[in-house]
C-alpha cells in the first residue's frame, strides 16, 4: 500500500528522518488519499520535539507551539509538524489542560478521535494501522478509538464531527459509537456556538446533507440552541444538487415545509425571522444571515412566467441571490429563459442602473432632499414596467 505525498512533505519527513526522529504524514491526508480523494492539508507527526524541529528548518513559525505544533514554510506554502503527544485532562470538554510529549508513536496515534484518521505514513515504515482504520474505511464507517465515550468526554465537538464524515464521505456512524452520542451530547453546551456553526455548515456543504437529520434523531439538536431544536426537521430537505453556497444550503435547510404559491407576508415574514433566530444563536456571520433570511422569505414564490413579473422579482435582490432562488425554488425553463434575456437586454432593475441620477434633477430644478428619492423611485417603477424607456430624456419627461 503506497500513497503518493507532496515532494515537501516528502522532503521534510526525510530530513528530520536524516536526523535520527521518526515522522509520519497523519490524519486526514492519510485517510483522504486511502479514499482516492484530494487531501486539503498534509499534516505530519514527529518525535522532535519543537524546539528540534525549528532547528532544522529555515522557516518556521510557532502556530501552537504549547501543544507541539510548528509550521515549516517551503515556498508559500505552510506545513504543519507536530511532536508526538498525550493529551491530559480535559477539563472544559473542549481542549487538554496540558500535553505531555511522548516519543511513542502509537500513544499518539491511540489519543485521536476516529479511527480512520488515527493512521499514519511514510515511504520508509509504510502504512501504520494500530485501530483497524483501514478496515473501516473499507467497511464505512466512523468509529472512535478506543471507549467512544472516553473520546467524545474528552472533546464534545467530536459528536458533530462523527456525522459530519459521515455526510461528507456517505459512511455510517458504528452502533458503539453512535451509542455514546445521545449519552454525551449535553457537553455540547461546553463548547463554543461558532465551533457547532462550522461543523453544522460542513455538513450542509457536504454530498449528504440529509445527514443534518441525524443532529436531531440522535437526541443533539436540543443542546444547540432552542430555535434550532424547534425546526420542523423530519420535513427538511437540503438537496444534493444545489449549489455548495453556504447561504444557500441553509436557506434550503431553514425554508420551512410551504409549498410553492405560499406568498402571504406574514407567512413569509415567520419563516425569515426564524431563520434569523437560528443563525444568530449559532453566531453566524452578519452578511450569510441577510442572504439566508431574504431567500427562506422568497422560498416557494414564484413569479408569473412573463418579462415584468421577473423583472420584478430579479429587482428585489443581488443577481447572485436571484440565481440561488431559481435553483432552490427550482424555477422552470421559461422564468430561467427570462433571466437570460432579461439580462442579456439589459434591462434596468436597481437605481444605480437608471439613466437619470439624482444630480440630473438638481440641474432640472428640483431641491435636494426626500423629492429626488421619491421620483427616482418613480423612475424606477416605471423602467421595470417599461425598459426601453430607460433614458435620460424620456425619463426626465415623466418625472
Amino acid at each position: 500500500m503506497r500513497i503518493q505525498m507532496p515532494a515537501q512533505v516528502e522532503q521534510i519527513i526525510g530530513k528530520l528522518n536524516e536526523n535520527g526522529y521518526e515522522a509520519f504524514a497523519v490524519g486526514g491526508c492519510v485517510r483522504d488519499s486511502l479514499l482516492g480523494r484530494e487531501p486539503e492539508d498534509w499534516d505530519i507527526t514527529t518525535s522532535a520535539r519543537p524546539e528540534q524541529v525549528k532547528a532544522l528548518f529555515r522557516r518556521t513559525v510557532d502556530t501552537g507551539i504549547q501543544h507541539g505544533t510548528v509550521t515549516v514554510m517551503i515556498g508559500r506554502i505552510g506545513y504543519e509538524v507536530t511532536t508526538y503527544r498525550i493529551d491530559g485532562e480535559y477539563e472544559d470538554g473542549r481542549h487538554p489542560k496540558q500535553v505531555v510529549f511522548t516519543s511513542n508513536l502509537l500513544e499518539d496515534l491511540r489519543r485521536r478521535d476516529f479511527t480512520i484518521n488515527a493512521m499514519a505514513y511514510s515511504y520508509e515504515t509504510g502504512m501504520v494501522d494500530a485501530f483497524g482504520g483501514v478496515q473501516d474505511l473499507e467497511k464505512k464507517v466512523i468509529r472512535c478509538v478506543g471507549d467512544p465515550l472516553e473520546r467524545f468526554t474528552e472533546d464534545a465537538l467530536r459528536i458533530l464531527r462523527a456525522i459530519r464524515f459521515c455526510a461528507q464521505l456517505g459512511f455510517a456512524v458504528e452502533a458503539g459509537t453512535r451509542e455514546a452520542i445521545p449519552v454525551i451530547a449535553p457537553n455540547l453546551a461546553k463548547v463554543s456556538r461558532e465551533r457547532i456553526q462550522a461543523e453544522l455548515t460542513k455538513i450542509l456543504l457536504s454530498d449528504h446533507p440529509e445527514q443534518i437529520k441525524a443532529v436531531y434523531a440522535t437526541g443533539i439538536s436540543r443542546y444547540i440552541s432552542p430555535a434550532f431544536a424547534a425546526l420542523p426537521w423530519e420535513r427538511v430537505s437540503v438537496p444534493a444538487t444545489l449549489p455548495r453556497e453556504k447561504y444557500v444550503r441553509w436557506a434550503a435547510f431553514l425554508r420551512g415545509n410551504e409549498g410553492k404559491g405560499d406568498a402571504e407576508d406574514c407567512g413569509r415574514q415567520a419563516r425569515s425571522e426564524t431563520a434569523v433566530r437560528v443563525l444568530r444563536d449559532l453566531k453566524m456571520d452578519n452578511d450569510t444571515i441577510a442572504r439566508v433570511k431574504l431567500l427562506v422569505a422568497w422560498s416557494g414564490v414564484e413569479p408569473a412566467a412573463e418579462s415584468e413579473a421577473v423583472r420584478r422579482a430579479m429587482a428585489q435582490m443581488e443577481p447572485e441571490l436571484w440565481d440561488a432562488l431559481s435553483d432552490l425554488n427550482g424555477y422552470g425553463e421559461e422564468i430561467r429563459a427570462l433571466t437570460a434575456r432579461i439580462r442579456a437586454d439589459g434591462d434596468c432593475l436597481w437605481l444605480k442602473d437608471l439613466a437619470v441620477k439624482g444630480r440630473d434633477l438638481i440641474e432640472a430644478g428640483i431641491k435636494p432632499g426626500k423629492e429626488i428619492g421619491e421620483i427616482l423611485s418613480r423612475m424606477l417603477d416605471h423602467v421595470l414596467s417599461h425598459p426601453e424607456d430607460n433614458q435620460r430624456e424620456i425619463l426626465l419627461r415623466i418625472k
